[in-house]
């Protein structure tokens, strides 16, 4: 079965969108955001916490990190990633691009692919369009991102110019291959191609038009998120969301604050994932309804109460501000294990609101009261 995308409601004062993507294993409720589970798990917190308290509905892998461990034979013989992992609802991966873009000083570029060392033992690899694809369909995973090159922030256009060629040029032999080859595990598996072109709005709307006209069952928006400012984001995005095709899904890719989600939903964008919420909980960062905290600090040392006033979850109401701050400061994995539920949870929560404010027709007036007061330090 094919993915599937229902768009329900579109704000009638911006781009907002409510709709609901169907996979073999399960629906997406869209706005969503995707915990980041790079290796196969999402740090400091168990999948029956993802299911039960976070309630998260897709989670990411990441092609470079599970390629490289467990492998991909591994992951064959546990019968891919849902099997080995015990995770029954979609799961989207990378392809590794971003990951090979971040290696910049171990890996070298050419029209068949990247050669690149591991960051664990030095050992030199190479990623093709092809066993990109071939590496997905090891995974399992139900959507599978093309594979592309991130330019940096800044670069010249010139350079721009030619990455975003060279991943157009990725893309149509990433179709190809596709085509060529099957599902290894009785599932569908969608590919989307992912719009490049840094930060150059001509560049921007011809690849927002050829990935267009590839009919994809989605599509993504890559390269940014990379250091530009955030009003550079937001003008990049309103630009390609103008492009790509109303009836499928638009993920934007590693964005970001709770801000940038908020603002990127306005623009018409419906997926989302980031590490913000599961890195920045492991140094001690908790996002709220009322702004940022970070918890190590003194003044919350004789703080008892909970977490989040307006939080709905049982470690938002179970635990004080004064504990989990005694939890950091002692260096008990418990802090992080709280942390990243809390962090998980407001974001899941924070899409969750957006899309209920879309269906009610009261998204725009929402996002323009609440941004402010997510982006206050506490």
């Amino acid at each position: 079965m094919a993915l599937r995308f229902k768009l329900q409601k579109i704000d009638k004062q911006c781009k907002a969108r409510a709709g609901r993507i169907s996979t073999d294993h399960g629906e997406i409720e869209t706005p969503i955001f995707m915990p980041v589970g790079t290796a196969g798990t999402v740090k400091a917190i168990t999948q029956q916490d993802l299911v039960s308290d976070v309630k998260a509905e897709i989670i990411l892998g990441n092609t470079y990190h599970l390629y490289l461990r467990p492998g991909v034979e591994i992951l064959k013989e546990a019968g891919g990633l849902h099997r080995f992992n015990g995770w029954t609802k979609p799961v989207l991966t990378d392809s590794g691009g971003y990951q090979v873009y971040s290696l910049s000083a171990n890996r070298k570029i050419k029209e068949e692919g990247v050669t690149f060392k591991s960051h664990i033992d030095g050992s030199r690899h190479f990623f093709s369009p092809e066993n990109v694809m071939d590496i997905q369909r090891a995974i399992g995973a139900d959507i599978m991102m093309a594979f592309d090159e991130c330019p940096p922030y800044p670069c010249k256009k010139e350079y721009a110019h030619k990455s975003m060629d060279i991943t157009h040029r990725w893309l149509d032999r990433c179709f190809k291959h596709l085509n060529e080859t099957a599902p290894l595990y009785g599932h569908h598996q969608s590919l989307f191609p992912i719009v490049q072109g840094g930060t150059f709005n001509d560049l921007r709307k011809a690849s927002a038009e050829f990935v267009a006209s590839k009919e994809a069952e989605g599509n993504a928006i890559g390269g940014l998120s990379v250091g530009e400012p955030h009003e550079m984001m937001y003008e990049i995005t309103d630009r390609v969301t103008d492009i790509l095709p109303l009836d499928k899904p638009r993920y934007m890719m590693g964005v970001g604050t709770p801000a940038n989600i908020l603002e990127c939903i306005a623009l018409g964008v419906d997926m989302f994932d980031c590490v913000l919420p599961t890195r920045n909980a492991r140094n001690g960062q908790l996002f709220t309804w009322n702004g940022t905290i970070n918890i190590r600090n003194k003044k919350w040392e004789r703080d008892f109460s909970p977490l989040d006033e307006e939080g709905e979850s049982y470690v938002d109401r179970f635990y004080s501000k004064a504990y989990l701050r005694h939890l950091f400061v002692s260096g008990e994995i418990l802090a992080l294990q709280i942390a990243t539920l809390h962090n998980l949870n407001f974001y899941l929560r924070l899409v969750k609101k957006a899309r209920e404010k879309i269906l009610d027709g009261t998204f725009a007036e929402w996002k323009n009261e609440i941004v402010s007061r997510l982006s206050q330090r506490l």
